[in-house]
């Protein structure tokens, strides 16, 4: 959850909610927090603005897609977009809050508090979950495609199935959010038991860490190792475009995700067993959580590019509703790339790999 701020209050480390206090109680001495909430106050708001209205853009392109175009279902990657898409709108949403909060501290009261943690957290489990399963399917569909029997019908069913799963997993993850969030000196934190030595929080940061990054790269990193060795044997075929594909949706996960883990890894190593002890350290420690964090909310926008917009179909379905409002003429040619790529083209090795 972003951090909130603005009120000055008694700072615990170990509860990063407070750190952008105006000064901070720190190991019996007082630390001069008014830099960390000056620069949040100033960094957050346009960014997070940015990020929500790009990423919103996307998304809601690729959602309008598949309302307009009512049988582009086809696959069980299209089912996984559509869902992933919602999942970041919903994400996205949470932002304009934030925002507000890192300016004006939280005045939207106890009950938002619960409601727009637990819909970030929803929402970021669901979409690393959905990621996860995009990239099973590429897998399936490329590397044991002789395997799979399944007709069309049977795919579009299972993969509505993995996503019902897949949200009320999410929901299951989340539920410390809903629990523990709460507005305090007009700071929506977690507020943890005083009691259990941190141990809750440090197992919400493990679950967070281990669902949220260690599994889904695991299986991407497998998939697309495998997939990639697939496409290096065959014959007779253009592999340039899908292994760029692959090289850019592991590079951008890795680059958005690993940093910020990185810091919660530090964080939960902290709650466990205090290592930073100094004011200066603190205070680099919480400017580079939030500039990590927002690292990390940037995937959200690229998530439509990575995974709808480089395929043929996603994008000439895109043009015929630009043409349908008027954006573009009418005779006006879209240059796709080559049709009958084996990777680009509208196969169900294309399915897996672009839409």
């Amino acid at each position: 959850m972003p951090s909130a701020t603005y009120a000055s209050t008694t700072y615990n480390y170990d509860d990063y909610e407070d750190v952008t206090s105006t000064t901070a109680e720190f190991f019996g001495g007082m630390c001069d927090k008014s830099f960390v909430r000056e620069f949040r106050g100033y960094y957050e708001p346009p960014l997070y603005w940015i990020i929500c209205l790009l990423g919103a853009v996307g998304n809601l392109l690729v959602v309008g897609i598949y309302a307009h175009f009512k049988n582009r279902l086809k696959t069980m990657t299209d089912v996984y977009l559509l869902n992933l898409a919602i999942a970041d709108l919903l994400f996205l949403f949470t932002l304009p809050f934030w925002a507000a909060d890192s300016t004006s501290g939280w005045i939207f009261g106890t009950g938002m508090c619960k409601i727009v943690s637990g819909i970030y957290k929803i929402n970021f489990f669901s979409s690393m979950l959905l990621l996860t399963c995009i990239s099973v399917d590429r897998y399936y569909a490329i590397v044991r495609a002789t395997k799979t029997q399944n007709t069309k019908a049977k795919q579009l069913f299972y993969s509505k199935l993995v996503c019902v799963v897949v949200w009320l997993l999410a929901i299951c993850l989340s539920v410390p959010e809903f629990y523990f969030a709460e507005e305090k000196n007009n700071l929506c934190k977690m507020v943890y038991p005083s009691t259990d030595s941190n141990n809750t929080k440090i197992l919400v940061l493990a679950i967070q860490i281990s669902m949220g990054f260690c599994f889904p790269l695991a299986v991407m990193l497998f998939c697309y190792t495998v997939i990639v060795q697939t496409l290096l044997q065959a014959k007779n075929f253009e592999k340039h475009k899908a292994l760029k594909v692959i090289l850019a949706v592991v590079t951008v996960f890795v680059l958005s995700q690993f940093p910020y883990n990185g810091i919660l890894v530090v964080k939960a190593i902290d709650a466990a067993n205090v290592t930073i002890t100094d004011c200066d350290m603190s205070n680099r420690f919480d400017i580079a959580h939030q500039i990590m964090q927002s690292l990390a909310y940037m995937h959200s926008c690229l998530n439509p590019f990575l995974y709808a917009f480089i395929g043929v179909r996603f994008r000439n379905d895109l043009l015929k509703i630009l043409k349908l409002f008027g954006c573009l003429r009418q005779n006006n040619n879209f240059h796709s790339g080559p049709k009958r790529s084996p990777v680009m083209s509208d196969t169900d090795t294309t399915a897996a790999l672009s839409l």
